[in-house]
């Protein structure tokens, strides 16, 4: 497995236990996300997309208030991040 797809994984099982996270945890998930995305938007060439911008701007948002967020909100983030992620890794994946 690659490591986005390790981490795709990581970010589901920590949606599915979220009760188990520390807000801590949950901003450094959050904004690995942020960072594995952009990174990954520039390999693609989708960099300047609308939609992506937006994804990370919630991520951002997120992990700013991850204290404050309920859990369902914490849980919709990490997997907004995860399928962002394997929806890129797809794109990357054809370009190879």
């Amino acid at each position: 497995m690659s490591s986005t797809t390790d981490f795709i994984a990581e970010l589901i099982r920590a949606a599915n236990g979220i009760e188990k996270l520390t807000h801590y945890e949950i901003s450094r998930l959050l904004d690995l996300s942020i960072d594995t995305i952009r990174d990954m938007c520039r390999q693609t060439g989708v960099a300047g997309i609308h939609s992506a911008r937006d994804v990370l701007i919630d991520l951002r948002l997120s992990s700013e208030r991850a204290r404050d967020l309920p859990p369902e909100q914490v849980r919709d983030a990490l997997i907004d991040a995860a399928d962002v992620l394997r929806s890129l890794k797809i794109v990357l994946d054809r370009n190879e």
